[in-house]
């Protein structure tokens, strides 16, 4: 990694109090973090001297000690930052070049120290043994070549001898130069596997950091969202603090009669007609599920739909034909324990079914609703804050409701407390 990059990370994550980097982090309003015991020092000092006012000590934006709010996300990159950061005079000796103050990526040519450790030697060994398997396949292929162009300065010097001959000589003897043209072959020399060149690449760090930072300024919207036990059916039990959703009965497929899961579906007890908000799910242990935001459609819209109107009544070819956004859902789900769909609107009975690719499956994702912009993005929490999908351009006529469907599986869903 870049030595300018690392250093901006570590500038990023350090206390601007104590100018070490932040333990057990607290962050204010205004966007700014400090190690627990600087910021509670400096509250304490407040109390004493400016009567239980507290202010902000890098832009003096004033707050209030209940405020502060535990930042795990950026705890968990000071850990990353740690592990990769050495003491500065082991740093600067395996690090740095001591001659040209430069980042060692394999070794100082000049040097000769080799900074590997055991594993690294070992790739390192194989990919050098690539590089001298390579140029043994091209002085082979050199000295290949030089025969090859000996061979055909004979044949020119052949030809021109009997070209001075009859036609009908020369005639007889192309079958004999062509047999001796086919021999000329030159193989491709074996060039290096593409396993031994990435073998030395290094986490993008400042990547990760964009993507946690995306985070948590959406959860700075974070809102304690509780089930409604008014929006249940028989179908799924709701826990006495309101929190976990679980189906207490399944229902099994028919080919001829397939299950409507929408009667596993619960909302949230808040609706939301403007502003921003965010809220997060647990779903560890879940073979499927749906969850998202839900506003009912105004008359209008559905006069102004594709011309398919949804039939409660009927019983479509797709358990989930009721999740587009053109009904008024904007959900993501997971279904055969690892298939991820979003539901797009589309002209048939059947949603667009987008598959959706999770380098990490998610055990906590994060809902984001922005109701005058239009916009339902979800986050995967377990994967450092990765974006899973985000729906744009969203119509909501009516109050927005967060939603839940634990679908056809008994393992609970559980609405997380914020900063939990």
């Amino acid at each position: 990694m870049d030595f300018s990059v690392k250093v901006d990370i570590e500038k990023e994550v350090t206390c601007p109090i104590c100018l070490e980097l932040l333990t057990e982090p607290l962050s204010l309003d205004c966007g700014h973090s400090f190690c627990q015991a600087c910021i509670t020092a400096k509250i304490k000092e407040s109390v004493i001297i400016s009567r239980g006012e507290s202010s902000c000590p890098v832009c003096q934006t004033r707050f209030q000690p209940g405020n502060l709010r535990p930042n795990r996300h950026l705890a968990n990159i000071v850990e990353r930052v740690k592990e990769v950061k050495m003491s500065p005079q082991e740093g600067q000796k395996r690090d740095v070049c001591e001659h040209h103050g430069k980042k060692l990526q394999i070794f100082c040519k000049e040097d000769g120290k080799v900074i590997l450790d055991n594993e690294e030697q070992r790739e390192l060994q194989k990919l050098e043994e690539g590089e001298v398997n390579v140029l043994d396949n091209l002085a082979a292929a050199t000295d290949q070549l030089v025969q090859q162009r000996q061979d055909a300065s004979t044949l020119i010097s052949d030809l021109q001898r009997r070209l001075t001959g009859s036609s009908v000589e020369m005639l007889q003897d192309v079958i004999d130069v062509m047999k001796r043209s086919e021999s000329w072959t030159l193989k491709k020399p074996k060039s290096v596997s593409k396993k031994l060149k990435s073998v030395f690449r290094v986490p993008d760090l400042s990547g990760m950091l964009q993507v946690l930072k995306e985070l948590t300024d959406v959860q700075y919207y974070w809102v304690d969202v509780m089930l409604n036990p008014g929006s249940a059916t028989s179908n799924v039990a709701i826990s006495v603090d309101q929190r976990q959703v679980k189906t207490v009965r399944t229902c099994t497929f028919k080919n001829s009669n397939p299950c409507d899961f929408s009667a596993f579906g619960v909302f949230g007890c808040q609706y939301f007609s403007s502003g921003k908000y965010y809220w997060e799910v647990d779903v560890s242990g879940k073979i499927a599920w749906i969850l998202g935001v839900h506003s009912k459609i105004s008359s209008l819209n559905k006069r102004k739909s594709s011309g398919f109107a949804f039939d409660p009544s009927v019983n479509y070819s797709k358990v989930y034909s009721r999740y587009r956004p053109q009904y008024g859902y904007w959900v993501i789900g997971l279904q055969n324990t690892c298939e991820y769909n979003a539901f797009e609107d589309s002209s048939s009975s059947d949603p667009k079914v987008l598959t959706l690719f999770m380098a990490v499956p998610p055990c906590r994702i994060g809902v984001f609703l922005d109701y005058e912009a239009g916009i339902v993005s979800f986050f995967n929490v377990t994967n450092h804050g990765a974006l899973i999908y985000k729906f744009s351009g969203c119509r909501f006529s009516r109050p927005a409701y967060p939603y839940f469907n634990p679908w056809n599986c008994l393992v609970p869903m559980t609405v997380c407390p914020p900063s939990s």
